[in-house]
């Protein structure tokens, strides 16, 4: 089966693209399990023309811009209908289209830092001391 490739980006270049490559796992809370496509999970900003940072709720993780050895391509497949025989709707041909390159990857290898590091005052308050007797 031969599956033909496209690139409809004409004179221009396609759109860059870039992979985002983390250590470890990124998980859902149980009440966004059916609602994964589009889900937000954090902010990806760029600090310079190498760095970036990703903010995932209290959590700050940095990253650096790296090449990779060879670029990817994203496709988008699409089912077109064969010209030999037009009357047979079950004789159809796979296509790619070429929406995408993707030549660097932003890598987080380091933990994350807690952007929240100590309880704020008035909830020490609330809290109360240890030895003191409530009323």
């Amino acid at each position: 089966m031969q599956i033909q490739v496209k690139c409809n980006c004409g004179d221009q270049s396609c759109p860059e693209w870039a992979v985002v490559e983390m250590q470890g796992v990124v998980e859902v809370q149980p009440s966004f399990q059916d609602r994964l496509q589009n889900l937000e999970i954090g902010r990806l900003c760029r600090t310079s023309s190498q760095d970036f940072t990703f903010t995932v709720g209290y959590h700050e993780l940095a990253g650096s811009r790296m090449p990779l050895k060879k670029p990817l391509l994203v496709l988008k497949k699409k089912r077109a209908i064969d010209s030999n025989e037009p009357s047979n709707p079950n004789s159809s041909r796979v296509e790619l289209d070429v929406i995408g390159v993707i030549r660097h990857r932003i890598l987080f290898k380091t933990r994350p830092k807690a952007l929240i590091s100590s309880v704020p005052s008035q909830v020490k308050e609330k809290v109360g001391n240890p030895g003191s007797v409530a009323q």
